[in-house]
């Protein structure tokens, strides 16, 4: 029998990727757990005619995006559940002690009116926006084919969440200042609904939410929509709040901008894999982009208008031209 010392002792070796190494956290929590993706005659234990089993083999298993073996993506950031909620909670006590900072200040009493109706038409809605940007994320995490996939994109949908939640609240402590209204869900939905500036933006996102095909989902969110969204607010707009003096609110969507950045990275290197192991995937995902790209410009110039209407205006050409050059950078980056 092997002793403790005998190099001829069992150990247990991970088999990912051929290598024999130990596996990590990461790879214990995520690997191999979608056992019913590829499944014959279909993913779910049920008649393979049910409506589950139709829906995923029409827009997961027969997506125009595939590659061979979807478990060997990794996510660059190697999230797991821990180790996110650690990060999260890091970042909220940070998040919370920027707000304490600003408050004890008076900060929003301080605001120019006519800078808090940009807010009130801008910001505040953006809200309805991140909402479906959260639902679209998770439902590219519910069809994705592997778990490294799918934890990355409900991670990223709980980024959402968090960005949503913080909007919410700015409308909540505005309100006290500057009128019940900003705290009032009716007229912010309102502004949503019926501002002319928000109309190629809400179009554009319902349209999202009809992209069943997960790689079109994917690609139209973390490739365009998302992108554009987040040069938007967290650049764009975030400037134009510093240039008014409205700190609290350029800090908060600054720090969001982590979340883009782990977003982009993994997206990148999703796309990046689905391109090495099946090289046809690139007609897919550039006909998506050519389709998606359209829509995503439209909404950044429908809200880029409102900039021009600060007490400090921002040139809605600019926006939009800085907005593109962000987003062309990721492009760049995925295909370099």
């Amino acid at each position: 029998m092997a002793t403790a010392g005998d190099p001829r002792r069992r150990r247990t070796w991970s088999l990912f990727d051929g290598e024999r190494r130990r596996p990590d956290e990461y790879d214990i929590v995520t690997r191999g757990f979608h056992y019913h993706y590829g499944r014959r005659p279909a993913p779910f234990d049920l008649d393979p005619r049910s409506a589950i089993n139709q829906w995923y083999l029409r827009y997961r298993e027969g997506s125009l995006l595939q590659a061979p073996d979807w478990e060997g993506f990794r996510d660059p950031g190697r999230l797991n559940y821990r180790r996110y909620v650690a990060l999260q909670n890091d970042r909220e006590i940070y998040a919370e002690g920027v707000v304490d900072s600003f408050e004890a200040d008076d900060h929003d009493a301080r605001l120019d009116p006519a800078w808090v109706a940009v807010l009130g038409r801008a910001y505040l809605p953006a809200r309805f926006a991140l909402h479906v940007l959260q639902i679209t994320s998770m439902y590219v995490a519910q069809l994705g084919p592997g778990a490294a996939i799918t934890n990355a994109a409900l991670f990223q949908g709980a980024d959402e969440l968090r960005a949503l939640q913080w909007i919410a609240y700015r409308a909540k402590s505005l309100s006290l200042t500057h009128g019940a209204g900003l705290a009032d869900s009716g007229a912010t939905r309102a502004v949503w609904e019926d501002d002319p500036a928000w109309q190629p933006a809400r179009e554009a996102l319902e349209l999202l939410l009809l992209a069943y095909d997960w790689g079109e989902a994917f690609v139209a969110l973390n490739l365009v929509v998302k992108p554009a969204f987040d040069a938007l607010f967290k650049e764009s707009f975030a400037d134009l709040a510093d240039a008014h003096g409205d700190g609290l609110t350029a800090r908060l969507l600054k720090d969001s901008g982590a979340d883009t950045a782990r977003s982009q990275a993994w997206s990148t290197a999703l796309t990046r894999y689905a391109l090495a192991a099946r090289p046809d995937n690139l007609k897919a995902v550039t006909d998506w982009q050519h389709t998606w790209t359209p829509r995503a410009t439209a909404a950044v110039e429908g809200l880029a208008a409102v900039f021009a209407t600060a007490p400090r205006p921002a040139d809605p050409r600019e926006v939009a031209a800085a907005v593109t050059t962000s987003t062309e950078r990721l492009s760049g980056a995925i295909l370099s």
